[in-house]
C-alpha cells in the first residue's frame, strides 16, 4: 500500500528545526533527530499537509516555503511504501510549542555546523546536506532493510 507524507525542515537562516523523537511509544523514529511532517489526510495536497503538520507539531505558521525534492522508501515499514514530498520553510511566524505540549518529541534549533552531528536515518544525512545546500530539485528513493540502509537513488533537476 502507498502512504504519502510531508517532510518540511524549517529553516530560520543560521539553524534548522528538528524534532528529537522521544516521547511517542512504538515510534519508528525513536531517538532520532529528524524534521517535522507526516501524513496526508484525504483530499489534502502536500502543502496543505505540510502547512497543518507544521502547525500542529511546532505550532509555527507558513509564510514561505519550496517544494525540494520527492523521496520513496520502499517497504520502509511492512506492507508500506512512503512516498514523501520534502519541503524547506524559510519564513514562518509563531511563538514555538512547549516542550510539554509536543506529543512526539523535543524541538530544537539545531546550527547548521551541528545537523550533521545528530543521530538520526542514514539516508537523512544526505538529505540534510541537500537542504543545507540548496540542491536542485530531487527524486531519491531509500531502501532501508532492518533500518539499515541498502540501497540509495537520486536524480537532480534544473539549477538553483
Amino acid at each position: 500500500m502507498t502512504k504519502l507524507a510531508t517532510i518540511c525542515y524549517i529553516d530560520n537562516g543560521k539553524e534548522l528545526l528538528l524534532m528529537h523523537r522521544n516521547k511517542k511509544a512504538n515510534d519508528v523514529h525513536e531517538g532520532k533527530w529528524i524534521s517535522v511532517g507526516g501524513k496526508l489526510e484525504s483530499g489534502e495536497s502536500p502543502e496543505e499537509c505540510a502547512i497543518r503538520e507544521i502547525l500542529e507539531e511546532t505550532h509555527l505558521q507558513v509564510k514561505e516555503m519550496d517544494l525540494r525534492g520527492i523521496i520513496t522508501f520502499p517497504e520502509f515499514t511492512p506492507g508500506h511504501d512512503w512516498y514523501t514530498y520534502v519541503f524547506k520553510v524559510t519564513a514562518f511566524e509563531g511563538q514555538l510549542i512547549s516542550d510539554e505540549e509536543s506529543r512526539e518529541g523535543t524541538l530544537a534549533w539545531v546550527p547548521y555546523a551541528d545537523v550533521l552531528k545528530k543521530p538520526t536515518w542514514e539516508g537523512d544525512y544526505e538529505l540534510f546536506k541537500w537542504i543545507l545546500d540548496d540542491v536542485p530539485f530531487f527524486s531519491a528513493k531509500f531502501i532501508y532493510k532492518k533500518n539499515v540502509l541498502v540501497s540509495k537513488d537520486v536524480m537532480f533537476y534544473g539549477n538553483r
